[in-house]
This record gives structure tokens, sequence and C-alpha cells, in this order.
């Protein structure tokens, strides 16, 4: 019984040392900020002011994802509301290559209509590279605002 116990203890610490393994991880490159891009304040189509600033929202995301860097919105060179308002030129002196712009309507129903273009200004400046409209109902848009603050 004792050899026994003695040979499967022997196995146990060859089996021991077989699976210690070292593992190494080496970053040799990488990124050490995000790419830069431009993102307006969406253009609000409704009386008043708007609920919410949804181009604010926007950047931040972009920010917090670690591969954006928005640029400050005190250094933005203009507002447009459109894409066809983006003058590319202005954005590509400053290292700009996309901006984003938006716009935000609301409907009788009291839902929202958000509306986004990711403009080029660099590689084909003034070409729309995505758009999208999203309908937003009242519930969701509170909801989302609230948690903002």
């Amino acid at each position: 019984m004792k050899q026994a116990l003695r040979v499967a203890f022997g196995f146990l610490i060859l089996w021991a040392s077989v699976l210690h393994a070292e593992v190494r991880i080496v970053i040799d490159s990488g990124v050490d900020s995000g790419r830069p891009i431009g993102v307006v304040p969406f253009q609000w189509a409704g009386p008043g002011a708007a609920p919410e600033d949804i181009g604010g929202i926007v950047a931040a995301d972009l920010r917090n994802s670690g591969k954006f860097n928005p640029l400050d919105r005190a250094r933005l060179p203009q507002q447009p509301g459109s894409a066809q308002e983006v003058q590319p030129a202005a954005w590509s002196a400053l290292g700009i290559d996309a901006v984003v712009v938006g716009q935000v309507t609301p409907n009788p129903d009291g839902s929202y209509n958000v509306a986004y273009q990711l403009v080029d200004t660099g590689g084909a400046p003034g070409t729309v590279l995505a758009q999208n409209s999203y309908k937003v109902n009242k519930q969701w848009a509170a909801l989302c605002w609230s948690y903002r603050q």
C-alpha cells in the first residue's frame, strides 16, 4: 500500500511539473490615443431648447470607447446641422478625418426622431460614410436622459 501511494505521489509531482507553464504576453506596439473625430451639437428642430445634448452624449460615448478622441467643442471650426453644410477643408486642417452631424426632431406623440450622418473630411471629402435615423419613444428618452444626470 505504501509503495502504491509513493508511486501515485511521484506521478502527481511529475504531472504537476509538466502542468507548470509560463504565460508571457508581450505588447510591443499600441495606440496611446484614439482616432481624432469631430462631433458637433445635434441640431434641434423643435420649440424652445433641446431636452438633451445628444452630440455631447455621442462624443462622450466615442471617447469612452477608447477608439476615438472627439475634438473639444471650443475648437470646432464650424457647427453644421447637416452633411451638406460640412466644410471638409476646415476639419482636415485640424487633423480630423470624419465629422458626426445630426438632427433631433420631436414628434406629436412625444417621441423623437434622432438622425445622424458620418461625413468624411479626409479621403473622399464630403462623402457620407454612414447615416441612420432612429425613433426614440418618450419613455426611453426620459429614462436615458434621467440616467445621464
